[in-house]
């Protein structure tokens, strides 16, 4: 949503300039926990009353009715008049912390990104107080990481645009579709481009542009046409195809380009040209309707586009095996959530009665374990209060089954953040490394595994889309101990994570290691990263067999049932 995002993006940038002047934390929290609900949250702030969502209290409601009145927040204005622009920018970077910020800028007079690099390249930060060589190499190496990522955004951001093009473009239109990465579920997205068909090209055309979220339209043709958005900043190409070559073009625009020249290929072996207009045979049009009659007249299957990557998949559908992906609707339960007894931001219940909307049979609270105490961690007197509680939640709801489980940190030796009798109480237990990632964490990792009451081993390799690495892992040799352990592995499906990526699916896969799908959602409208963690399970080529949490509950062969 617009509004939502806009309003979200103020409160972030508040945040940062109040932490990088050394504000109170309470203060910076309120504003990024405000921030955090909006951007998440699945109705339009606009349409309804801000004190009635969970998460926003008064006084951020305020601010958010002054927004929708008056386009501005005068708190914002207040916090950014003594901050350059660019500054705040550099917080995105990885090892840039609001202490850092602030040294860098006061002693050496850094206000954006062009002036860091000019810094880094002179070799002047080694010098500034609790800066030595190696600070200075994880700062050049994030400013790396930062500027690759800004060419490319995550596939929730794409979508999300996507979709509001979508909608009302499907009143207009006989079919319309996003092409290219997003319609493969690819983790990060270049370029935002739409395909649609119909008898009214006009009409296609103007419903596009005249969108409110249309802020200017770059170029504008007969059958093509760009605009950028004014929320996400974010280009936005269409382009509406004859009905005659639909098909075709929908199989040329979604790619990938590896995958296309193996199409080509096989066409030219069989005396045919193809491309996003049709399959030809001399100047003919034999095929180009739709993707499957273009397949089908190459002597190969239809295959889902997550899997059209060139890694196997045409020849597999050459010989009738293609597996039978996993669907949104094969998922039966989620069992990584948080509520609000570590930094969730809804009650239990909500988040069991917003489960049971999806269809979900059951649902796993999973909060913080002690030691993330910026999380909010449960100590033990907390965490029985907690399955206390759920217990009064289930006997209130019916239909659905409430789980008693826990993200539960493993420290720095690899043993667990509770004792065994603790995690024994539990109906599951997910291990998750939260902090130490420099140094190389295989090992604590394994020895966690070793565990008999870790059953799920949470967003494997650490990385997040937007700026961090990752920790420093043999991620295959983790994957394939969790295999040997029947430790599942977690595809977390949250926005900025998509970890395990559809590369380490597949290796795993070989490894024979099952997995689990998580959302790790802190509110109900994360509980939608679903369709992002599946996506991801269809690019490694899962079917519903490898993914537990598509099993009846009972049926789940977790360690502690065996």
């Amino acid at each position: 949503m617009g509004k939502n995002t806009e309003i979200a993006d103020i409160f972030e940038k508040i945040a940062d300039a109040l932490e990088v002047k050394g504000d109170i934390i309470f203060k910076i929290n309120a504003y990024r926990k405000a921030a955090k609900v909006l951007r998440e949250y699945s109705e339009d702030i606009s349409a309804i009353e801000p004190t009635e969502i969970a998460g926003i209290g008064k006084g951020m409601a305020e601010k958010i009715e002054e927004y929708l009145k008056t386009g501005k927040i005068k708190k914002y204005e207040e916090v950014m008049a003594d901050i350059p622009e660019g500054l705040l920018e550099l917080l995105n970077i990885s090892n840039v912390g609001p202490k850092t910020l602030q040294l860098l800028h006061k002693e050496l007079g850094v206000n954006n990104l062009a002036d860091l690099e000019k810094v880094l390249k002179e070799g002047k930060l080694s010098g500034l107080p609790g800066m030595g060589e190696k600070k200075e190499e994880n700062i050049s190496k994030g400013v790396f990481l930062y500027k690759a990522g800004k060419a490319r955004m995550p596939l929730a951001v794409a979508l999300r645009v996507a979709k509001e093009f979508i909608k009302p473009l499907s009143g207009v239109s006989e079919s319309v579709y996003p092409a290219g990465s997003i319609r493969r579920m690819k983790e990060t997205i270049g370029d935002i481009d739409i395909l649609a068909t119909g008898d009214n090209v006009k009409d296609i055309i103007e419903t596009f542009v005249r969108q409110p979220y249309v802020k200017e339209i770059l170029a504008k043709g007969d059958t093509k046409v760009s605009v950028r958005t004014s929320f996400e900043d974010r280009q936005v190409d269409l382009r509406v195809v004859e009905k005659e070559s639909w098909g075709a073009a929908l199989v040329y625009f979604t790619g990938s380009k590896a995958h296309n020249i193996k199409l080509r290929g096989l066409a030219k072996d069989k005396g045919l040209k193809i491309n996003e207009y049709g399959v030809f045979k001399g100047t003919e049009r034999i095929a180009g309707r739709t993707e499957k009659d273009v397949y089908k007249t190459l002597g190969v299957r239809w295959m889902p586009p997550e899997m059209r990557e060139d890694r196997g998949e045409i020849e597999l559908a050459i010989e009738g095996k293609l597996p039978i992906l996993i669907e949104q609707e094969n998922i039966r339960g989620d069992l990584h959530i948080h509520s609000n007894y570590s930094d969730g931001t809804e009650s239990i219940e909500t988040m069991v009665l917003a489960a049971k909307g999806l269809g979900y049979e059951y649902i796993g609270i999973s909060d913080h374990s002690k030691s993330s105490r910026i999380a909010g961690g449960l100590s033990e007197e907390r965490l029985k209060r907690r399955n206390e509680e759920i217990d009064r939640v289930q006997d209130r709801i019916k239909g659905i089954k409430i789980l008693k489980g826990m993200e539960v940190d493993i420290l720095s030796d690899g043993r667990l953040d509770y004792s065994d009798s603790i995690l024994e109480e539990l109906d599951f237990v997910i291990a998750a490394v939260h902090q130490g990632f420099t140094k190389n964490v295989s090992k604590r990792m394994k020895t966690a595994m070793d565990n008999p009451w870790v059953d799920i081993l949470a967003h494997p390799t650490g990385w997040l889309l937007s700026w961090r690495e990752g920790y420093n892992i043999n991620i295959e040799e983790v994957m394939e101990y969790a295999a040997e352990k029947g430790v599942l592995l977690e595809i977390n499906a949250s926005y900025n994570r998509l970890d395990l990526n559809d590369v380490n699916i597949m290796k795993a896969k070989t490894y024979g290691a099952k997995f689990m799908i998580g959302t790790d959602s802190h509110n109900t409208g994360m509980l939608e990263d679903m369709e992002l963690g599946i996506g991801t399970a269809r690019r490694g080529w899962l079917e519903s067999k490898d993914v537990f949490n598509t099993y009846r509950w009972d049926d789940i062969p977790l360690r502690r049932r065996r």
